[in-house]
């Protein structure tokens, strides 16, 4: 098979010193693949999300993305090496509009705005022709597609989703379901997870 695109060997990680929420986690993912990580509040699942983008510290084992070890990178460097991350919320700018948060998603890379903008609303065609509108004024199933959306514009190999249903009425629940699978369609290795 081909290599991994992120794998996970042996990971320990938590947020306060000496004490690990993750105790030797492990986990691979390949190109195309929609790997899900189920379980219970408090089992470590949105921390595991946080080691691979950084927002946690990892005190062991090790954590790659295309072969190449990305522990201890900031964020910047993650999103130029291909990772994505939505985080559960709070994943909007809410001031900005709809267009303003699609750009902030591609500040490493301008000039491909037009590419990726096609791109996304390929896939999240609603918010297509509302890109003026205020993220604020969104409901909370049309806030996630605008985050799923940012995340996308910089043509991440690897995106990490923290529970994109959470909150949702169970029609957007399903319906963010249908575009995480049309995301991984489109070949984004997906790391999703729900409980």
């Amino acid at each position: 098979m081909n290599e991994p695109v992120v794998e996970l060997t042996d990971v320990h990680a938590g947020y306060l010193p000496g004490v690990n929420i993750l105790n030797g986690a492990n986990l691979v993912a390949h190109k195309g693949e929609l790997v899900g990580i189920i379980g219970p509040n408090g089992a470590g699942k949105s921390t595991l999300l946080k080691a691979i983008f950084g927002l946690v510290q990892v005190r062991g084992g090790q954590i790659t993305v295309g072969g190449e070890s990305i522990v201890g990178l900031k964020a910047d460097k993650l999103v130029a090496r291909g990772v994505a991350f939505v985080p559960q919320t709070n994943n909007v700018f809410p001031s900005l509009t709809i267009a303003e948060n699609l750009q902030m998603g591609l500040y490493q890379k301008p000039r491909i705005y037009a590419e990726r903008l096609e791109f996304v609303t390929g896939i999240f065609a609603e918010l297509g022709g509302r890109l003026n509108q205020r993220a604020g004024s969104l409901s909370g199933g049309e806030r996630q597609m605008v985050a799923m959306c940012r995340a996308l514009m910089m043509d991440p190999s690897v995106l990490l989703l923290d529970e994109p249903s959470a909150g949702l009425s169970p029609v957007r629940q399903d319906d963010a379901v249908i575009r995480v699978s049309d995301i991984n369609k489109a070949g984004v290795t997906t790391i999703m997870v729900e409980q």
